[in-house]
């Protein structure tokens, strides 16, 4: 089945998003097997989460709290030594994301460049390097693709069907999606619930194309 611009506002999308997302949506439905209620539900649901309803395609590292660095980071969890990084988003990510998925240390700026990005926050130079391989897109050369709705959505759909989510999908196991995108973390697991059921009470509802 094919997904409609009406069954992807009745997700919960605005009738803007919704349009300027569907042929890339369709595309990569195709491309990665995202192919029936259920699956297309759930990436629907759990990639509204990630990214604010399809609106947010770019990780937000501009803290005003230190407290909350604190909180968000094991390399910062003195606030006094997070108060550094209050509205510093560049040296926060190089900070926070060195030696780690393939980035280099903190000097490289490697951090700041291989920034999450997209519907699925893609993060770290080794993961962008893994999307490019998997879509063909230039995602290590020019990462801000990722955040172009075409490439944000291409990624997502390659990173779901790499991850095996679709088969969690056919078996409604939201936790596991959950964990699959996010870790141990179960962050927003409410409203991840919430907006995949949503989702799928949509596309049930209304007519598809075949």
């Amino acid at each position: 089945m094919t997904i409609t611009l009406a069954q992807l506002i009745a997700t919960g999308i605005t009738p803007a998003v919704a349009r300027a997302f569907l042929p890339y949506m369709a595309t990569a439905f195709e491309r990665f097997d995202i192919s029936t209620p259920r699956r297309m539900a759930a990436f629907i649901g759990e990639c509204g989460h990630e990214s604010s309803a399809f609106t947010r395609l770019e990780e937000n590292l501009y803290y005003t709290d230190p407290t909350r660095i604190a909180k968000m980071f094991s390399a910062l969890r003195q606030v006094e030594r997070a108060r550094a990084y209050v509205r510093q988003p560049k040296a926060l990510a190089n900070l926070v994301y060195a030696n780690r998925n393939g980035n280099g240390n903190a000097d490289s700026g490697d951090g700041w460049t291989y920034r999450g990005r997209g519907l699925i926050q893609i993060t770290g130079r080794g993961n962008y390097r893994s999307a490019a391989a998997g879509t063909g897109l230039p995602c290590e050369d020019q990462p801000d693709i990722v955040a172009e709705h075409a490439g944000a959505t291409l990624t997502a759909a390659w990173y779901w069907h790499a991850n095996g989510l679709n088969d969690l999908a056919d078996r409604w196991n939201l936790d596991a999606i959950t964990r699959g995108i996010n870790g141990s973390a179960m962050a927003g697991h409410a409203d991840r619930v919430e907006r995949c059921n949503r989702a799928l009470e949509a596309l049930l509802s209304m007519p598809s194309i075949p």
